[in-house]
């Protein structure tokens, strides 16, 4: 068990660097925990902590933010945020980009790939036979290496696969493993480039986004860490630029920057 002690250090440290709030966690971090250090050979988490600190490969630091990082996705989850991107966002940026063709979209949160996929398919499924001529590439980042080594993969059971649309199904994915499982082809993976990103650092972007999806993060961040990221997101739209949050999630009306379009989808202001 770990004691009060420790819990103070490793969810400060998780808080500072990462934003992740567990403060009132302390059964799940000991659970999550425990026996990885057990098994790695540390006597407790102090002296995990203090072997992470002189670790330059930064491979225990990786570890403990895969362990204590939460990955629940599934495909389809909150549908209505899809419709609403490929009936509403993506006809005006079709219009709005019809010269450069060029879509920035970005998913904020990927953990183990289903939603930039959804993503993916979607823009595919707009653009149809026009895909080929448009640049819709999606950037896809999340905090976990272990949540991305799985989204890069691309291999999921056939029950995960049971929400989607069976063209979907059988234009996007194939059989394997006698049909017990299925792969995303190749031509859907090339539209997406996966990479490891901690949210509290600086946007790296070059040029601003179109649309962000940061769904069901931020119930992770306290409201001072939640405000800052949310400036973050609306400085690095462009204007008329989309937000999406999970639809458990809010944003504080007096401070955020944004125009509420539905409870759960953004906009910064035009113009």
């Amino acid at each position: 068990m770990i004691t009060d002690e420790e819990f103070l250090k490793v969810s400060s440290y998780m808080k500072q660097n990462y934003g992740i709030d567990l403060s009132q966690k302390k059964v799940i971090v000991n659970g999550r925990l425990e026996n990885h250090i057990k098994s790695g050979g540390w006597k407790n988490l102090h002296d995990y902590m203090e072997a992470m600190k002189k670790d330059q490969s930064g491979e225990l630091e990786k570890m403990l933010v895969n362990l204590l990082t939460t990955n629940h996705t599934y495909f389809m989850r909150e549908f209505e945020h899809f419709e609403y991107f490929k009936t509403v966002v993506l006809p005006w940026l079709k219009t709005k980009e019809s010269k450069t063709k060029d879509l920035r979209i970005w998913c904020g949160a990927a953990s183990t790939g289903e939603e930039p996929y959804m993503i993916a398919m979607v823009l595919s499924d707009f653009f149809g036979l026009e895909r080929g001529s448009w640049d819709t590439k999606l950037l896809a980042t999340d905090i976990s290496t272990r949540a991305l080594m799985q989204a890069m993969a691309g291999v999921y059971t056939a029950e995960q696969l049971t929400n989607l649309p069976d063209q979907w199904k059988k234009h996007f994915f194939t059989p394997v493993a006698g049909g017990s499982q299925y792969a995303v082809k190749d031509e859907l993976k090339r539209e997406i480039l996966f990479r490891q990103f901690n949210l509290m650092e600086p946007f790296p972007f070059k040029n601003k986004m179109h649309t962000v999806f940061l769904r069901n993060v931020m119930i992770y961040f306290d409201a001072k860490t939640k405000r800052d990221l949310v400036q973050k997101v609306y400085d690095c739209l462009i204007p008329g630029g989309y937000l999406f949050i999970g639809t458990t999630e809010t944003l504080d009306r007096n401070t955020s920057p944004f125009q509420i379009i539905k409870p759960s989808i953004f906009r910064k202001k035009e113009g």
